[in-house]
């Protein structure tokens, strides 16, 4: 029978106190037995909720968990999905014994093809990541020394370190709290006379209001990015994501829908843009636009002689990848649709909003809203820690060496590191500056270094702090197991229906000296 113990705990701030000592205190404690230590014997007489059944009972306080768990497998293996198979290795290999490793590969100029046909762009040619892709359309844009590219504080800083190498600075926007995309309104409020361009994120496969950026660009003549690192396949009112703005960019690193192991793709309408981007990183590549709208035709082909190139194997990956893509998007969608639909009358937590014509596809993710004044003040780290022992596995932290003890701690004691990406202008580089060329030069030179940059500090974004403080992320499947979905709610319900014993029991053990 499961102990009150049972499971893991996090190391997340006034949270992690809390499950720590639930976990070391009580792990003599079990269900319906009173064998207990006797200084903690004012906590398990006030739980009525002994007298259901062991199953009606978060595994958190005794009850039986949700999916079963043993110490060599306590989060059971909930996905059939296969990223991975020997379609993938096969083409690998026959590139490898056709001798495709470099220069005009057959297989790379199809899947650009393949690309600019799905996507409805004119051009569009594969990199070595997705942060290359970014760096391909900001160059393509003209970003330089002086510039200022906005983006969104909450997303991976590929999305703007780019910037930081055209000597372009780094503004940090708020995020619509309801969809965790770029908030355009605040978006408008910081555009400069030196803005350059916006990065528009897809974050977690949630798509932004294109409308409203694309208007916006219009009126002020700033262009925008689109990084759809997390979100291939989507649309927004029919249009593929990544062909509405001025440039699309696209991560195929190891864990995206369609991985290529490390690569990237660039998807534009721009002639200009396309040829610039070329210019920087297709050395001995041909560009394929007509002579009278080339720019730079006086150049030799290896143009400034940088290699952004992606590696043909990879994208021979990722040509398979692509052919499974549909059926992983479907896949997640049914999955996420049959969770969120679960959770229309569950108090407490609620499903990350969706714009009106956005269809979201990729999900790298699958955050939902977390409010513990709906649940009697229960914290979402022992919340989160209450799924964990039913055995799903909720709030997983993919980048730990990223975000750790060193992220601030924000509204109601919950870490940014409750989330898979801290908030950029919290991390030191942002926050307090680098003097990346030395002697003084690059975007990010404080007063203190020779510069102008302010640097950031906790409160500069309050509206996205606060939204990424109330996040839970829940399992992301592809092709569950039968009844995953509604075991995952099961768990979900059962610590809702006794949020008021988890916080009292939480608060208890808290002030327990």
């Amino acid at each position: 029978m499961p102990t009150v113990c049972d499971g893991a705990s996090v190391n997340y701030s006034r949270g992690s106190s809390i499950v720590n000592k639930f976990d070391k205190n009580f792990e003599k404690c079990y269900h319906k037995r009173k064998y207990y230590d006797t200084k903690y014997e004012f906590i398990i007489p006030q739980m009525s909720h002994l007298k259901q059944s062991s199953a009606e009972i978060p595994a958190a306080l005794g009850g039986t968990p949700v999916f079963e768990r043993t110490p060599e497998a306590p989060f059971p293996r909930l996905e059939q999905w296969h990223q991975m198979t020997e379609a993938e290795a096969q083409i690998a290999y026959e590139m490898t014994l056709r001798n495709e490793l470099s220069g005009a590969s057959p297989t790379v100029q199809a899947f650009e093809a393949m690309w600019r046909e799905r996507h409805q762009t004119r051009f569009a040619i594969s990199v070595v990541n997705g942060t290359a892709a970014i760096h391909s359309a900001m160059f393509g844009l003209g970003v330089g020394p002086g510039d200022e590219v906005i983006c969104p504080t909450y997303t991976w800083m590929g999305s703007i370190t780019p910037a930081l190498m055209l000597m372009a600075k780094p503004v940090f926007c708020e995020v619509d709290p309801s969809t965790l995309l770029i908030d355009v309104a605040d978006v408008r409020g910081r555009i400069t006379e030196r803005t350059k361009a916006i990065i528009a994120v897809h974050l977690w496969g949630n798509v932004c209001d294109m409308d409203a950026l694309m208007a916006l660009s219009e009126e002020t003549g700033v262009p925008v990015i689109e990084d759809c690192s997390h979100a291939h396949g989507a649309t927004y009112k029919g249009t593929p994501c990544g062909s509405i703005a001025h440039a699309g960019a696209w991560s195929l690193q190891g864990s995206k829908s369609v991985s290529a192991g490390e690569g990237g793709m660039l998807a534009t309408n721009s002639a200009a843009l396309f040829e610039r981007a070329c210019l920087l990183g297709q050395v001995n590549r041909t560009v394929d636009i007509d002579a009278e709208h080339r720019n730079y035709a006086y150049l030799p082909m290896m143009g400034l002689g940088v290699k952004f190139r992606a590696h043909p194997l990879a994208i021979g990956i990722a040509s398979v990848q692509m052919q499974k893509l549909d059926a992983l998007n479907a896949g997640r969608r049914a999955y996420i649709d049959e969770i969120s639909n679960g959770l229309r009358e569950v108090p407490g937590v609620h499903s990350v909003s969706r714009y009106p014509g956005a269809e979201p596809a990729g999900f790298f993710g699958f955050p939902v809203h977390y409010r513990e004044e709906e649940l009697h003040g229960l914290p979402a780290q022992v919340f989160a820690d209450a799924l964990r022992k039913e055995g799903v596995l909720a709030n997983n932290n993919p980048y730990p060496a990223v975000v750790g003890d060193g992220v601030p701690v924000f509204s109601g004691g919950m870490s940014t590191n409750s989330n898979p990406y801290p908030l950029l202008h919290t991390l030191p580089l942002f926050a307090q500056g680098l003097d990346i060329y030395t002697e003084g030069r690059g975007a990010l030179c404080t007063p203190a270094m020779g510069g102008t940059y302010e640097g950031y500090s906790v409160g500069a974004l309050p509206v996205t702090e606060k939204a990424c403080s109330r996040l839970v992320f829940l399992p992301l499947l592809t092709n569950p197991v039968p009844h995953a979905a509604a075991g995952v709610l099961t768990a979900i319900r059962k610590s809702v229906a006794h949020a008021e014993p988890l916080a009292r029991y939480a608060r208890g053990i808290e002030n327990v000296k």
